[in-house]
Formats: C-alpha cells, sequence, structure tokens
C-alpha cells in the first residue's frame, strides 16, 4: 500500500499541482506567461481494475489537495490522501497519507515533509530540504534529510522540482509538443531518490470542448480554458528506458489555470481513478523572499 500512496504524491504535487498565480480571475491569454491559479479541489478515488494475483480487491478514498502561491515565485502546497484497501481475502487496511512542500521556483529549492499512517498508526515519515550544490566545481542537487534519520544525498544537477517541472510540462504543451523528457524529485519514497520522467502530450482541446459536469461548484470557469490529456510514465534512474516499462504511470486532463481532472493511476497489476468534485479558487499569497537563479535545462 505504501507504492500507492507514493504514487498519489507524486501526482499531488507533479501534476495536479501545476500553479503559478495570477492576479485575476479570468483565464490566462493564449501565447503570455504561463499563469495558473491558486486553489484547492477534492478528488474521490475509487478502483478501476486488478489483475489476477495482484492481491487487490478494491479501494476507495478521498484527496484533498490545496496550493498558494505568491508572484515571487513562492508555492506552499498540502495534501492528505485517505484510502481504505481490501485485499482479496476480505481484510481492510486504512492509509492516511499527509504531505506539505514550500518551492522557491527562482532560487531553485525545495522544502518537504510527509507522514504515513496505517490503520491510525505512524508508519513511515520523511522531511527536509533539496537546494543547489557544487563540489570541486561540479554542480549537483544536495538533499539533505532529517527524517527519517539525517543524511545527505547528492542527486542530478539537471533535477526539477514539482512546480518548475509542471511549468516546463505546460511550455512544452502550448509548444505544440507531444513529449517532455525529465528528472523529477519531489521527497516522496524516504526522499532519497529521484525519478526519470517521460509525459506524453495530446492534442490541445479548445476552450468550450470539454464539458465539465453541472454538479461541479466553479466547473463552468474550466470550460472556458483550453485543456491537455497528459500521461507520464515514471522510471528508476539507470541505462536508457527505451524498452522498460514504467514503475508505474498517470493520466489526467490539465486545465491551462492549473486544475487537474481525470485521474487515472496504472501500477501495472491495478489501477485506481480519481474524479474532481470539490473545487474552490483561493487569495494569491504574499511573498516571503525575492531570491533569483536559474532554473534548470529542460530535458526534450
Amino acid at each position: 500500500m505504501l507504492q500507492v500512496t507514493k504514487v498519489v504524491i507524486a501526482w499531488a504535487v507533479g501534476s495536479a499541482a501545476m500553479v503559478v498565480p495570477i492576479h485575476t480571475s479570468s483565464a490566462q491569454v493564449a501565447g503570455g506567461a504561463v499563469q495558473f491559479r491558486p486553489h484547492r479541489a477534492v478528488y474521490d478515488i475509487t478502483f478501476d481494475h486488478a489483475t489476477p494475483g495482484s492481491g487487490v480487491a478494491d479501494m476507495t478514498g478521498r484527496m484533498v489537495y490545496e496550493m498558494t502561491g505568491t508572484t515571487c515565485g513562492e508555492y506552499a502546497q498540502n495534501m492528505r490522501f485517505v484510502t481504505r484497501l481490501t485485499n482479496q481475502e476480505g481484510a481492510s487496511q486504512l492509509n492516511d497519507l499527509r504531505t506539505t512542500s514550500f518551492e522557491e521556483v527562482a532560487a531553485h529549492r525545495l522544502r518537504f515533509s510527509s507522514s504515513q499512517y496505517e490503520n491510525q498508526k505512524l508508519a513511515e515519515a520523511a522531511q527536509g530540504t533539496a537546494a543547489p550544490g557544487k563540489e570541486n566545481g561540479k554542480p549537483f542537487t544536495e538533499v539533505k534529510l532529517t527524517k527519517p534519520a539525517k543524511k545527505m544525498i547528492k542527486l542530478p544537477a539537471d533535477i526539477y522540482f514539482p512546480i518548475q517541472h509542471s511549468i516546463a510540462l505546460v511550455e512544452a504543451a502550448r509548444e505544440g509538443q507531444s513529449l517532455f523528457t525529465a528528472n523529477l524529485y519531489d521527497g516522496s519514497d524516504r526522499g532519497e531518490k529521484f525519478y526519470e520522467t517521460s509525459a506524453a502530450i495530446g492534442p490541445r482541446a479548445a476552450p468550450g470542448s470539454i464539458k465539465v459536469p453541472s454538479t461541479l461548484a466553479h466547473g463552468d470557469q474550466l470550460e472556458g480554458l483550453s485543456s491537455w490529456p497528459v500521461a507520464i510514465g515514471y522510471f528508476e534512474p539507470g541505462p536508457s528506458q527505451l524498452d522498460a516499462l514504467p514503475t508505474y504511470e498517470l493520466s489526467f486532463r490539465f486545465y491551462e489555470n492549473g486544475v487537474s481532472s481525470r485521474l487515472y493511476i496504472d501500477y501495472g497489476d491495478f489501477a485506481i481513478r480519481g474524479e474532481l468534485k470539490e473545487l474552490t479558487f483561493l487569495e494569491e499569497g504574499k511573498c516571503t523572499t525575492d531570491a533569483k537563479a536559474p532554473a534548470p535545462r529542460t530535458k526534450r
């Protein structure tokens, strides 16, 4: 079950959280800067299918995701994901994942914390920071963990953090690219690893061409926006992944204001869905820093 919740972390902070705040409630102008709206979204999680021998019979739950941001390129994200998984013997387990992060895009700095509870008992926790480092003139990404234990980890210099990755992905989509690859780090997996990602970007859907359920509050603000179907494969780092299968794959419809819907996560032996049920747009926050530094170079 830990694998399931880690995948949802990756989706929540790496896909649904594609956010750059804007000053007004209007949608971004086509061809302008990438601009998304801070928001709070609630998703109902349902079981889709499982292959024989997976051990999974059912899974239900709910995820609440909230993002706030500033014009200084600072973004705070909070997510809580609660599920009940039932195995093929009928036994169930309650899982409760709670994550927070703060990212400074221009300075390329990330602060993160996560706690995983199983049947109301703490099972795993991670906390730390990630920022640029340099040794003998060679740059790298320096991760400093404080939980589960103090530890320093060196990752490649071209790592993307979640918001940086999201901005680059949207820029690729707007340029009409169908493929975007990048190394992504979000603090999941005990904060000790990153993933090589490959995103397939589908054709742009024009405003009004995708119908939003009338029961979704503020859903009418999505119908006036462009959107793209996106599928992201997450691979273990290593040699060429041309013939490798992803550790997991997630897909969703991404609107240009930063809201995601129609979540689908495929783990190979089973899959789940997430439907957007509640949507609230939030006010832009106040700046706390004005750090300036280049973002990592895009891998394409």
